[in-house]
């Protein structure tokens, strides 16, 4: 029989289900008036954007370095080449755009009424010919075949005259407006080129984004690293920040902006740090059906910034914050 207020468990004995009760009530509760954690720094991840070979690596681990600072180079060679072909682009459509402001040059329509003058006596050699041949076949001096002969080259003759003036008469007229926009186009869009190619080679040296300490480095000189793979690890920020676990208790004292104690082990002296952001879904799980007992070990993440004076103490250092 199943001992009063305890529950029965099928398949389990009445000294099993004493001994599961008492376990569980010995569940270890979070410190009374305190939020563990450790104190810590802004991870900062700086990614390869191509897949090239690491060349160099200037600065070594456990570096503090200020922002722009050169951590890595990646083989630029390669996307160097790129960036000169996308200049060598923008150089052909600027010279495009200004040939087509400028219109043709003198020299061009000069030579251009040349043809069309050379057109007009080939077409009145072709006239004559023809006629003299049509005068020539009534007297049977020239065969039929010889006179279609002469037609069709005259008429051919004609033709070139009118494709020879048509090519004058669009050089006097100038250029078209649309023209000009469409080479206008044309250069902004070899100049974006360039700006991407050029992008792509900065990224190939990797600067300090922030102030901070060089933590890690994963990849070795001379291996090639991949894509969107760290190629440097920081740690950012000068002074680190305790980042405790509030009990859920507690949690409705604190909101962004108080000021609380903060205890780091080795140290007897206290810092006081503020309150820079809590979060506000609880580290448990399941969410839901919650007793009173289990809603107690909630905790919510908080991070606690230290003052100035904390700007040596190491990562991973085991944090306490005073609760209000």
């Amino acid at each position: 029989m199943p001992q009063p207020g305890i529950p029965a468990h099928p398949g389990l004995t009445p000294a099993a289900v004493l001994l599961t009760a008492a376990l569980a009530g010995c569940e270890p509760a979070p410190e009374a008036g305190l939020a563990l954690g450790t104190l810590e720094r802004d991870r900062v991840a700086l990614t390869a954007t191509v897949a090239e070979v690491l060349v160099e690596l200037p600065v070594a681990r456990g570096t503090a370095v200020t922002k722009g600072t050169v951590l890595a180079r990646l083989d630029d060679r390669q996307q160097r080449a790129q960036v000169e072909r996308a200049r060598a682009e923008v150089a052909q459509a600027t010279a495009e755009l200004e040939k087509r402001k400028h219109g043709p040059r003198p020299q061009e329509i000069a030579a251009a009424r040349a043809l069309v003058a050379g057109a007009e006596a080939a077409l009145r050699e072709a006239e004559i010919t023809y006629e003299r041949n049509r005068s020539l076949e009534t007297s049977k001096s020239v065969s039929e075949a010889d006179v279609d002969k002469s037609k069709a080259l005259r008429d051919a003759a004609r033709a070139r005259l009118e494709q020879e003036q048509q090519n004058l008469d669009e050089l006097l007229a100038g250029t078209r407006a649309e023209d000009i926009q469409a080479a206008e186009a044309a250069l902004a869009a070899a100049e974006a080129e360039l700006a991407y190619q050029q992008a792509l080679l900065a990224d190939l040296t990797i600067e300090a984004t922030r102030d901070g300490v060089l933590d890690n480095l994963p990849w070795n000189l001379g291996e090639r690293v991949t894509v969107g793979s760290p190629v440097v690890v920081m740690l950012a920020g000068k002074v680190p920040y305790a980042r405790v676990y509030v009990p859920e208790p507690y949690r409705v004292r604190i909101n962004e902006g108080d000021r609380l104690s903060v205890r780091v082990d080795g140290l007897a002296q206290t810092f006081d740090g503020r309150v820079r952001w809590i979060s506000a879904e609880p580290s448990f799980t399941p969410y839901y059906a919650l007793n009173e007992s289990d809603r107690s070990r909630l905790v919510y993440v908080a991070e606690v910034e230290l003052p100035d004076t904390a700007a040596d103490l190491p990562n991973g250092v085991p944090a306490q914050v005073v609760m209000p």
